[in-house]
């Protein structure tokens, strides 16, 4: 299962598509309160997390799925250059990748697959 929350309700959709196109379940949110809540009771391989949520807060969202589902694994999407560093690695353990909004979504739903198969080979 992948989870996407993010405030862009379109691009969320559009990166959708191109996931189910490839065969994967996903679920889409926009905020931290519908994410934490479904993360209470559903399962995420891989969650697309906006970093620049709108309705509250990617870091809480992240540290509860790290607390709650320790091996999903979290693609951050942003539009900003703040944590270009890659420190996000550092301060989020299960951070798979980090990129720009304007990522082609092809590209965003091929990184989310590998890393849901990378999942499916660890079980």
């Amino acid at each position: 299962m992948i989870l996407i929350v993010a405030s862009n309700a379109e691009l969320s959709h559009i990166w959708a598509r191109h996931l189910r196109r490839q065969g994967e379940d996903v679920i889409v949110l926009q905020s931290q309160q519908e994410a934490i809540t479904y993360l209470r009771g559903g399962e995420a391989d891989v969650i697309v997390l906006d970093l620049l949520l709108e309705e509250g807060s990617a870091f809480a969202i992240a540290d509860f799925a790290s607390y709650r589902q320790p091996d999903a694994r979290i693609v951050f999407v942003t539009r900003s250059s703040f944590f270009s560093d890659g420190s996000l690695f550092n301060h989020i353990p299960n951070t798979a990748a980090v990129l720009q909004e304007q990522t082609p979504p092809t590209d965003l739903a091929a990184i989310v697959a590998y890393h849901g198969r990378a999942m499916d080979r660890a079980h």
